[in-house]
């Protein structure tokens, strides 16, 4: 299991932040590698994700909803991932941390996916961060 973190400070309120992350339906507009996002009822989502040169598709469950702190979920099929964005009130605006962690069964595209994994969840991370400030 890999583990990934990213953290960003935005010019906003945590309240503001949050109502943004918790569309997450919207994600597909805040990152290039996201190329849509199907809602499936009952904070579930269908992720379509283009990376690595590969397709990848999985569903995620939205395991925590607390405002403005927490947004957590964690896959329920397709490959295995968890993750977290955590939101703190600073001087700035608000402090945004994301965790997530991502298992792969195949140990081949394991080993390529771990090479190009912390720079382009770092890209998206950024990219979406960016474009959520850009909205606010």
């Amino acid at each position: 299991m890999a583990t990934i973190e990213h953290s960003a400070i935005l010019k906003a309120t945590p309240e503001r932040v949050f109502a943004l992350l918790n569309r997450v339906e919207d994600f597909a507009d805040y990152s290039d590698l996201i190329q849509r996002i199907e809602p499936l009822g009952g904070e579930r989502y269908r992720w379509f994700v283009h990376a690595v040169g590969m397709d990848w598709t999985f569903d995620v469950a939205i395991t925590e909803s607390r405002a403005p702190e927490v947004l957590a979920w964690e896959s329920v099929e397709g490959v295995h991932n968890q993750g977290c964005y955590r939101l703190s009130p600073v001087a700035e605006g608000t402090q945004v941390s994301l965790t997530l962690t991502y298992t792969l069964r195949n140990r081949l595209v394991e080993k390529a996916v771990n090479k190009a994994a912390k720079p382009l969840v770092s890209k998206v991370s950024r990219q979406i961060l960016e474009r959520v400030e850009e909205r606010l």
